[in-house]
């Protein structure tokens, strides 16, 4: 299809036709032509500001915006499904995903376009098609072995698109793909704003991967835009934020502050956290994290980044969520079962203290285990709003204070790496973003963190604790290990090109920003 200047650069069907029609695609060109000078610069601006963290910059509170912070605002409350968040429940836009989500109990449900989708043509499309679906409550599934239906009762739908970084390559406006944000976004709003609108509800969304409050005034100016076009109030999408960069923990008032009308909250996003730090600060000393595992929500700049995203959303009246829960129950290993529910729990019970207004889990099972433990602090009260952490607020020092008590890197830490980012790259490139792997629901946000801790462990020679230095030649060993043992396992059949992609970007010498950016050009 070509359309004044738009290009539908995959194949026909009657599925992609009932999204992809002239006007949602001219509404998708509109939204692009407005909007993507401003996002080019902006993705510019992360590139200058990365360049200058790796010439020895730290982060700091912005002088330009103290009046912001320093101000006496709030943002508007919340819509009245949007009120009790206590669980919140995540996953891909996959059709029976999606049903089992909606109808888990779960006060709201997170569908993805990003971190757990791989953005095949196909699964963009469907993933729309079900949003369709689900907001006219005609969403089902028909199998040989059980029918699929929405319950009475739902969970309340968000929608997280890509991030800015990303594009949709098989839909170009004048010659340029378009911003894969713009693309699921303004799809969603285009097909089922109105629709959720007259059922109570609204478009409601999660924005990834903000590095500055610039970056939220841009999503602003989406939504003053899409509001404008489709006729409806402003304030009628809601927003909320995922703290997932280092460097958006040092704007969080600001970032609220520029999505004005349509902020609502803040959620920790603590894989991505992680990754981040790495990836801004992976070639200095003082920033090399040991093993994944070690790094728990008990480490010094993990504990300041979400007392203080807690005290910065209660201060502006807007919901503070908490991180995922990833564990994915096994009927078959109570041992198993019984020490994931026990970390499950603790970490539930933490956030819970510390004042969160709920948490994310990845399976059904897990939303009664967390409902539990929100309930036994909110009771009856929707949120914790009136709630602000004692004591001061931690400084851009405590920000950055990424030691961990007793932290070594180990064999078994560099394997595991090296095994999940093959495993996950593998599924990603068959068209599964959400991947079980070792009764985990993993995303991109793991293999992300994966590669990158290789590279940092590799670019500095790390040595491990068992006295051996990180070499280039130990990870082509283990590469070729782990490769040919998850050869030998179930795979979706992209081993070796998973293997490849990973060697690429921990074997470059410059730090490569998303693996998922390479592979996306291996995706059919």
């Amino acid at each position: 299809m070509n359309l004044d200047g738009v290009e539908v650069r995959a194949p026909a069907s009657e599925r992609a036709e009932r999204i992809l029609s002239v006007d949602a695609l001219s509404f998708v060109a509109r939204l692009h032509r407005a909007l993507e000078p401003t996002r080019r610069d902006l993705l510019s601006k992360r590139r200058d500001r990365w360049e200058s963290l790796r010439d020895g910059e730290l982060p700091d509170l912005l002088p330009e915006t103290s009046d912001v912070r320093a101000g006496d605002w709030r943002v508007p409350p919340a819509p009245p499904d949007l009120s009790d968040r206590r669980v919140e429940i995540t996953g891909p836009v996959e059709r029976k995903m999606m049903i089992n989500a909606l109808n888990s109990g779960a006060r709201c449900f997170m569908a993805d376009f990003e971190d757990a989708n791989a953005p095949t043509w196909e699964n963009c499309i469907d993933g729309q098609i079900n949003l369709l679906d689900a907001a006219r409550r005609t969403l089902a599934l028909e199998t040989p072995d059980k029918t699929y239906r929405l319950a009475e009762r739902t969970a309340t739908l968000l929608v997280r698109p890509r991030g800015w970084h990303l594009v949709e390559k098989h839909v170009t406006v004048d010659g340029e793909p378009v911003s894969a944000s713009l693309f699921d976004a303004g799809l969603f709003a285009w097909h089922c704003a109105h629709t959720l609108l007259e059922d109570g509800t609204g478009p409601y969304l999660y924005l990834p991967k903000l590095e500055s409050h610039l970056e939220a005034r841009l999503w602003n100016e989406a939504f003053v835009l899409i509001q404008e076009e489709l006729g409806v109030p402003a304030g009628t999408i809601r927003a909320t934020v995922l703290i997932e960069t280092i460097l958006a923990a040092f704007e969080m008032d600001e970032i609220l502050y520029e999505l004005g009308p349509h902020a609502t909250g803040l959620n920790a996003g603590r894989w991505d956290y992680i990754f981040s730090v790495i990836k801004k600060f992976g070639t200095r000393d003082g920033f090399v994290l040991p093993d994944r595992a070690q790094v728990t929500m008990a480490a010094p700049f993990m504990r300041a980044y979400t007392r203080l995203l807690v005290r910065t959303c209660h201060a502006r009246g807007a919901h503070a969520i908490g991180g995922m829960a990833a564990f994915i129950p096994s009927r078959r290993d109570p041992e198993v079962n019984a020490v994931a529910l026990a970390r499950v729990t603790e970490d539930k019970q933490r956030e819970s203290s510390d004042g969160f207004d709920g948490t994310w889990v990845a399976h059904p099972d897990l939303v009664p285990v967390a409902t539990e433990i929100f309930d036994g602090v909110l009771g009856s009260a929707p949120n914790q709003l009136q709630r602000t952490p004692e004591g001061s607020p931690p400084s851009p020092s405590e920000l950055l204070d990424t030691r961990v008590a007793e932290g070594v890197v180990t064999e078994a830490g560099l394997r595991a790496n090296v095994e999940v980012a093959i495993r996950y790259l593998d599924s990603w490139l068959g068209g599964v973003g959400a991947a079980a792997i070792h009764n985990l629901m993993e995303d991109a946000a793991t293999a992300e963190i994966a590669r990158s801790q290789v590279w940092q462990w590799l670019h500095h020679g790390t040595r491990l604790h068992e006295g051996v230095e990180v070499t280039r030649a130990l990870v082509e060993r283990i590469l070729a290990e782990e490769s040919a043992a998850v050869l030998e396992g179930p795979n979706m059949g992209n081993v070796a090109l998973a293997e490849r992609l990973v060697a690429d970007t921990v074997f470059e010498e410059g730090f490569v920003e998303f693996v998922t950016i390479p592979a996306y050009e291996h995706l059919p």
